[in-house]
């Protein structure tokens, strides 16, 4: 029978990501109403000292795959690795995180594991002894509960809106096998770029300066980066700036480019196109800054200033600069 709850732990440079802590604690509050154990998968190179800070946040046991084939991701060695843990041990639930990288796993997993799979999820629970995982549909105009008949019953979370509770736990160390020979796999990453500004990404942020096509061009943007630098946040755009080319696609926020849950979203020059919307609208706070006050983003936003925001931006900037020193 199925039992446990199941995360996959996501990592990037030898450090887990905040999504890793938020998975852990939803763990652990679902285990706590099932009398189950939480356990985390962790596949990488030179990734067993993960394991202790895992435990911080209620990880019974931590899974390791640790081989050098593992690093950096891949879709077939990831995938086959959790997979081989999780066919062996039979959790009930499998939670991963609704980022770039677990959605990727997460679709790859669904096939390996003939799993039933709810994504973006911004709420999960137990109801009536039964797993129930809440996503939001036709572009987060309703919200669906769905229920699984089989397991492991798996579901992606949207970051930044599970909390994270810290919940000392063993985070015991079980190293295994997971028979993936490096010579058969079919993808290898030959070269990494990154980025060399060091920026923060839009999906993980806690707050996020965003403009779209009122912004007249990529030069309009440096009032943005003025503001989110003062802030500590991460520069959005909406898809008309990114197909004009004004920012990367990397900056998109949007049911086309990243689903953003952050504390504070500024929307600059942003009508409001129900696509963004779909992409924002969990933020918990919205501030819209738009001289169109039939704008359909002033309907999502909390709080709304209706001017123009090259006068706008500057004089906030300004106040943050003052209340920040």
């Amino acid at each position: 029978m199925a039992k446990g709850v199941w995360i996959v732990a996501e990592h990037r440079d030898g450090a887990l990501r905040k999504v890793s802590f938020e998975l852990a604690s939803t763990a652990r509050k679902l285990a706590d109403q099932t009398g189950d154990e939480v356990a985390a998968v962790v596949v990488g190179s030179g990734v067993e000292a993960m394991a202790a800070e895992l435990g911080k946040y209620g990880v019974d046991k931590v899974f390791v795959a640790d081989n050098a084939a593992f690093e950096p991701y891949t879709t077939d060695a990831h995938a086959a690795a959790v997979a081989k843990a999780v066919k062996d041990n039979d959790p009930a639930i499998l939670l991963v995180g609704a980022s770039v990288q677990g959605k990727d796993l997460a679709a790859a997993l669904v096939g390996k594991l003939a799993a039933g799979l709810a994504t973006d999820c911004t709420d999960v629970k137990i109801a009536d002894g039964k797993f129930v995982a809440v996503r939001p549909m036709y572009a987060g105009k309703c919200f669906g509960e769905v229920v699984f008949n089989a397991a492991p019953a798996m579901a992606s979370l949207r970051p930044n809106v599970f909390p994270i509770v810290e919940t000392a736990k063993a985070g015991a160390v079980v190293k295994f096998d997971a028979g993936v020979d490096a010579g058969a796999l079919k993808t290898k990453v030959v070269e990494v770029q990154k980025e060399a500004s060091g920026k923060i990404d839009v999906a993980e942020a806690n707050i996020i300066v965003s403009g779209g096509r009122g912004m007249k061009g990529p030069e309009g943007y440096g009032i943005l980066e003025e503001l989110a630098g003062v802030l500590g946040a991460a520069v959005g755009a909406s898809r008309a700036a990114v197909d004009a080319g004004w920012r990367p696609q990397s900056d998109q926020v949007g049911q086309t480019g990243k689903v953003v849950s952050p504390n504070l979203y500024i929307a600059c020059g942003i009508s409001g196109a129900i696509q963004h919307l779909a992409g924002m609208s969990s933020s918990k706070y919205i501030v819209a800054i738009n001289k169109d006050n039939e704008a359909p983003i002033f309907a999502k936003a909390d709080y709304g200033v209706v001017d123009d925001l090259f006068k706008v931006v500057p004089a906030l900037t300004a106040e943050c600069k003052k209340l920040m020193a």
